[in-house]
């Protein structure tokens, strides 16, 4: 309570003092972030010639050389070993074949299935469908799963920690309901389907005999012959009521590696040069769907990526007119975001500054759009800040200031809570900064009807908010990067588990 007094007290100061508060130095090299100069940038980063950059993939290079020309051009130094690029490789793998049958019904991969889970077999194997709901301890006590594929009720539950709960008591594999409707199953399964040719990206490790078998709501209730709503009941009180199926599935896999990197461009600081603010975006999008059409992604994150480099153009300029940050900058465009943060993990890895003295994670995802919650609000001047205090007592409190003191947006934070379900601040880069104890902010603006689709598209950007939104991040990355103090690590990390 006397943290949310001092807070109030200190943002009605800023409000009472906002004229004089103003550093004309930062308000001028903020003019350099433009809604002409965002627009040129995202037209060609988003445009068809791209393919939709998917990690690895043409689209996703020639970005990455758009990136790192920009940032010599501007003058950063490249600091992997003078490069720009941090190269490495992830493992594409391919599942040639994957079937169940349950009963008599033989299930279509992607269609009545999504296969998540890892195997490889050289031949079909059979085992018992039992029914288990819900993981629990009463559950598990109720019903054998040794030997087993269970099926497992996970609405609203944490999917992996549940799955992982099952196969450490013995399953032979899941088969598990994450989701209400079949039209939000087979929205993903499109998904999957678009993606099946290209294999899962992810880093290389031995397989595991994990055979994990995504299904509908309405499918596991045609496999145990049972209604969903005796399912859902089932689930919580009595999983042993419902009856046993036969059930053989097979896996078969290979792997192979793809190339990429992350784009980043660094400028040195004076007094605290050892100390490094990162301002971060994903370059990478989903490419090409099974139909052809080439995903753009120009909100996600063309947007962000678009941001991160005219934020630099703002810092370049006053660096070279001898106004460099106290502080060294990191402007970090990782790839692979899309197929599970994985440019961001390798970066937390393997970082080029140490992570003890990387002071802040500012990342950029989705700034150019208005989502629902908004599209019919009066004042559309928004922006959703995510992760702003749960490390550091003062973060919250220092881009607050910068906001009322010059952009005026409303700081939306209802997706910063910890019960969240749509789990954004587990969604994009910067929680592989935080999961290492790097306070982080994540400006968000939330989705849309074009959210992963073709329609994503550069004609649907706001530029003028989008750029109000660019020079909040670049005064707070200001105030950040010149303080006399770095952000203090005072809070506890609550949140370290996707």
């Amino acid at each position: 309570m006397k943290r949310n007094y001092l807070i109030a007290g200190m943002l009605s100061l800023c409000l009472t003092y906002q004229v004089s508060a103003q550093d004309a130095t930062a308000l001028k090299y903020a003019e350099k972030i433009t809604a002409a100069g965002l627009e040129e940038k995202l037209t060609y980063l988003a445009s068809d010639e791209m393919e939709g950059r998917d990690t690895g993939e043409k689209g996703q290079k020639m970005a990455a050389e758009y990136l790192v020309n920009h940032y010599k051009n501007l003058g950063l130094a490249g600091p992997v070993n003078g490069e720009y690029l941090q190269k490495f490789n992830l493992a594409s793998v391919s599942f040639s074949e994957v079937s169940m049958t349950v009963g008599k019904q033989k299930l279509v991969n992607n269609e009545d299935f999504v296969f998540i889970g890892d195997g490889d077999m050289k031949k079909a194997a059979k085992a018992d469908l039992v029914f288990l709901g819900l993981a629990s301890e009463e559950n598990l006590a109720k019903v054998d799963v040794k030997g087993k594929l269970v099926g497992l009720w996970a609405i609203g539950e944490r999917a992996q920690t549940v799955v992982r709960d099952v196969m450490d008591a013995g399953a032979a594999g899941i088969v598990i309901v994450t989701m209400e409707g079949q039209a939000n199953f087979d929205r993903l399964a499109n998904r999957y389907k678009s993606l099946s040719g290209r294999g899962r990206l992810g880093f290389e490790q031995p397989s595991k005999q994990e055979p994990i078998f995504l299904v509908s709501s309405d499918k596991m209730s045609s496999l145990f012959g049972t209604p969903v709503e005796i399912l859902k009941e089932a689930a919580k009180n009595n999983p042993e009521s419902i009856k046993s199926q036969k059930a053989s599935y097979l896996i078969k896999k290979s792997t192979k590696l793809v190339p990429t990197e992350n784009v980043m461009g660094y400028l040195e600081g004076t007094d605290k040069k050892e100390e490094v603010l990162v301002i971060s975006s994903h370059y990478d999008h989903t490419g090409i769907d099974s139909q052809g059409r080439i995903n753009n992604g120009a909100d996600d994150d063309g947007s962000g990526t678009v941001s991160v480099m005219q934020i630099a153009e703002a810092f370049a300029a006053a660096a070279k007119d001898g106004i460099r940050p106290r502080r060294s900058i990191l402007f970090l465009n990782v790839t692979g975001e899309e197929k599970g943060l994985l440019g961001s993990e390798y970066y937390s890895n393997n970082p080029i500054f140490p992570l003890e003295n990387t002071v802040n994670n500012i990342n950029i995802d989705m700034v150019g759009r208005i989502d629902y919650e908004y599209q019919d609000a009066e004042n559309q001047d928004y922006v959703y800040v995510i992760g702003s205090e749960m490390l550091s007592s003062q973060l919250k409190v220092i881009n607050e200031y910068n906001n009322i003191t010059y952009t005026g947006l409303k700081l939306d934070y209802r997706y910063d809570a910890e019960d969240d379900p749509n789990r954004f601040y587990y969604r994009s880069d910067h929680y592989n900064f935080a999961k290492n104890n790097i306070p982080v902010i994540f400006f968000f603006n939330g989705v849309h009807d074009d959210y992963h689709q073709h329609t994503d598209t550069v004609d649907k950007i706001e530029f003028p908010l989008m750029t109000k939104r660019a020079k909040l991040i670049f005064h707070t990355s200001w105030d950040l990067a010149n303080r006399e103090q770095r952000t203090p690590v005072d809070g506890t990390n609550t949140r370290t588990d996707r």
